[in-house]
């Protein structure tokens, strides 16, 4: 498993360029990476991960991530949010550890939502 994560490039962007304001005074910008968990029906459930950086290869840590939690998954295009990935069941925990320990964003950026 591990040779496999070894071999996905995942891009790096820079999480802490600056833009300016109004004032002229250099502002950081961050993404906040949402992880749901959703109730289908009974026992059944789907985690979403939305906000994940536009120059990130989705179809690579999708393909990490169902190696890793062994769990079948999909990426899907919404209008609204962009690029989501759909894993199945409650992955939410072992999601936000994968997407810090393999540096993919920081933890002070990822919002665990659910019950």
């Amino acid at each position: 498993m591990s040779s496999l994560l070894n071999q996905v490039v995942f891009h790096q962007h820079d999480e802490f360029d600056d833009i300016g304001d109004e004032s002229g005074k250099k502002k950081a910008v961050h993404s906040i990476v949402h992880i749901r968990v959703q109730q289908r029906s009974g026992t059944k459930s789907i985690t979403t991960i939305q906000g994940l950086a536009d120059d990130l290869d989705l179809p690579k840590i999708l393909k990490a991530l169902k190696k890793t939690l062994n769990t079948n998954g999909t990426v899907l295009q919404d209008e609204e949010f962009g690029e989501i990935i759909n894993l199945q069941g409650d992955q939410r925990k072992a999601v936000a550890e994968f997407l810090c320990t393999y540096h993919i964003c920081q933890p002070n950026e990822v919002k665990i939502h659910g019950f």
